[in-house]
């Protein structure tokens, strides 16, 4: 699922993975489920949904994903009227390894910095 456009490659944020069979479709909804940001679903009436993935079912006999909506409220989606879908939210875990905030923490110390432990604010 890569995507040439992508500004971070350590993380999925701005790709769009294809979704040309249902076997493909089913992994990338795994993969947003995973996700730790915001994902747009388009569907194929034309709407597309901005939130959270937070439940799937791809064994019902529909299968479909509940989002948690940027705009409020919930949405339930059947995968098979999910024509595209895009890790659109910022991923608020990409670069953020223990080992990443070790050197960071390291490099300021260094400069004379102030270095605390402090969280980074996660908000775009």
């Amino acid at each position: 699922m890569e995507n040439p456009e992508q500004s971070n490659p350590a993380t999925l944020e701005g790709t769009t993975p294809p979704l040309t069979d249902d076997t493909m479709r089913r992994k990338a909804i795994d993969t947003a489920f995973d996700y730790r940001g915001d994902v747009t679903l388009t569907t194929s009436g034309g709407n597309a949904y901005k939130g959270y993935l937070y439940n799937r079912d791809d064994s019902a006999s529909e299968p479909y994903a509940m989002m948690m909506l940027k705009a409020g409220g919930e949405q339930k989606i059947i995968y098979a009227d999910i024509t595209a879908l895009t890790f659109s939210g910022k991923d608020p875990a990409a670069g953020k390894t223990w080992e990443s905030w070790l050197k960071r923490y390291a490099e300021k110390k260094l400069k004379g910095e102030a270095a605390n432990i402090e969280s980074e604010n996660l908000e775009d």
